[in-house]
């Protein structure tokens, strides 16, 4: 049954990216996209056996949705700081790197968190080990590692925990 789940969620999310890639939409590509997602989801390391976390409910879908909208306003507020800093020199630049603490549990939803913070500018995560990620921050004002996470996480945690686990 988790074998069949991961591989209809893997072909649904393969076929949505590949016609969004190549819009316009055509019968031609839809069909084109369907056939690539099923040999992609098919090979044995193929997206498959990562789509295994994903949790399939409509609170997961509505998380996942709405980690999008967090994520967007995150990194729209990220890049007008960033902007903010290079256009006035006088804006203070302390940059550091700072543990943050994460209380997700599976790889896929710790892979998601630490590449939302390092597609957020002014943060890079440096390097993960168990449940603390090593980011590299612009702004490393914080050492204690409660109020970094609080930072820098923000809610990306509380929307991904629904959704992966």
């Amino acid at each position: 049954m988790h074998r069949m789940k991961a591989f209809l969620l893997s072909v649904i999310l393969l076929t949505a990216i590949w016609l969004l890639l190549t819009f316009p939409f055509s019968v031609q590509e839809l069909v084109a996209g369907l056939v690539v997602a099923v040999i992609i989801s098919l090979l044995p390391t193929g997206a498959a056996t990562v789509m295994r976390e994903v949790r399939v409910s409509p609170r997961a879908i509505a998380a996942a949705a709405a980690y999008l909208f967090v994520f967007l306003a995150a990194l729209i507020r990220a890049n007008l700081d960033v902007a903010f800093r290079v256009l006035k020199p006088s804006l203070p630049i302390s940059p550091g790197i700072v543990q943050i603490r994460t209380s997700l549990k599976t790889p896929l939803a710790r892979t998601l968190l630490a590449n939302s913070i390092t597609l957020t500018p002014g943060t890079i995560t440096v390097d993960t080990r168990d449940d603390l990620f090593f980011v590299h921050w612009i702004s490393a004002t914080d050492e204690d590692i409660e109020a970094a996470t609080q930072k820098i996480v923000g809610n990306f945690e509380r929307y991904l925990e629904v959704f992966l686990g």
